[in-house]
């Protein structure tokens, strides 16, 4: 059947009594959506990371495992595919010269400016405030800094606002700012989410989101897949805000996907090629990964922005198992990960998941998937 031609899920249904049926008609944002208990939200990652629940997908039936037994699953030869991008501490609280209150969150911190005349360290950031201020507007943060209103960006129509900060924004975000938690964890950040919400590959600064499904991971884990002959390699991908935005069109695919800045280094790209010459597979940790490789694939340019957005349909080049957590109703990763593995299939993995208290989202349980030949797409 092709899951292109499914009609609306009943919301009130479990998953797995959903039931399908034609004409083909577009993928609907509704088809990405499903009923989550409140409590299967993780507010807190387990300890050790290794004994999250892992859910065995490659195959039609599934299999309820730990993280700690993925070395039963993989091969020698396969080759791991870690972001090492390290979450920036990007929320920064002010107010306005009038009073007002402000919150900040840095999304990227721009360039040096050509003209020695443009004021330095700008960035792109959400603002949230109750007014905004008008275009030269000073926020005066936390800490003693200024934040200046300079334009909105990427253009006058941007969503982000550009704004000039009074030193440098990576020691200012160091010394004032909290860690960008998603909004669906109901606490404020402690000293413990400085540790939690960073993977142990986390190395370069730039990401206001972390790559999730490395979190998992961590040392022993990594030397049992080395003594069995796994390799890993690293692309660096900024996680941005926009992977927890909901996609409001009700056509997917008029949606417009947010940008994010990627590299994969030269190292990498020797890997994977290597890795594809000897006929082992590419094992991509999360959807960061799956979509810097087929940004790479897709452009061939290894480094740069991408606002690549992976539907059902989609013909994957690079990526053959995926690692993932659980994700967000109506979300672009629950869309990625219909395509990857296939739309009923997913859903079934999800209401398995549900059903046997997995623990959802970014601090939560993990499941392995394994890429199934391209589904027709939608008429």
């Amino acid at each position: 059947m092709n899951p292109a031609s499914s009609a609306k899920p009943h919301p009130n249904l479990p998953l797995s009594l959903n039931t399908f049926v034609n004409p083909p008609r577009p993928w609907q944002v509704e088809d990405f959506d499903f009923e989550l208990p409140q409590e299967l939200i993780a507010q807190h990652p387990v300890h050790p990371r290794s004994a999250s629940k892992l859910l065995d997908g490659t195959d039609v039936g599934m299999v309820d495992r730990h993280f700690y037994d993925l070395p039963q699953l993989l091969q020698k030869g396969d080759l791991l595919i870690f972001n090492d991008t390290k979450v920036l501490k990007a929320r920064l609280f002010g107010e306005k010269s009038t009073g007002g209150q402000v919150e900040l969150l840095i999304e990227r911190v721009l360039p040096p400016p050509s003209h020695p005349s443009e004021a330095p360290h700008q960035v792109a950031v959400h603002m949230r405030v109750s007014k905004k201020p008008r275009l030269g507007g000073v926020i005066h943060l936390n800490g003693g800094h200024q934040a200046t209103l300079l334009s909105r960006w990427p253009n006058e129509d941007g969503p982000l606002f550009r704004m000039a900060l009074s030193s440098d924004p990576y020691l200012i975000m160091e010394e004032n700012g909290h860690l960008p938690l998603p909004p669906y964890i109901e606490h404020t950040d402690t000293e413990e989410d400085a540790e939690n919400y960073q993977t142990i590959f986390a190395k370069h600064l730039g990401a206001v989101a972390a790559p999730t499904a490395a979190l998992h991971f961590e040392e022993s884990t990594l030397l049992a897949l080395e003594a069995m002959g796994v390799e890993r390699a690293a692309v660096t991908l900024h996680v941005g805000a926009g992977t927890f935005q909901p996609v409001k069109a009700q056509n997917i695919h008029e949606h417009h996907m947010h940008s994010e800045h990627y590299i994969i280094p030269p190292k990498t790209q020797e890997a994977l090629l290597a890795c594809k010459q000897r006929g082992s597979r590419v094992v991509a940790v999360g959807t960061t990964c799956v979509r810097t490789l087929e940004s790479w694939a897709a452009s061939g340019l290894s480094q740069g922005d991408t606002n690549i957005f992976i539907t059902p349909g989609f013909e994957f080049k690079w990526v053959d198992l995926m690692l993932t957590n659980f994700h967000l109703p109506k979300s672009t990763l629950m869309m990625l990960v219909s395509a990857f593995c296939g739309y009923e299939h997913t859903r079934r993995l999800y209401a398995h998941a549900i059903a046997k208290q997995y623990r959802f989202f970014s601090y939560g349980d993990a499941m392995l998937l394994k890429r199934q030949p391209l589904e027709s797409s939608h008429a």
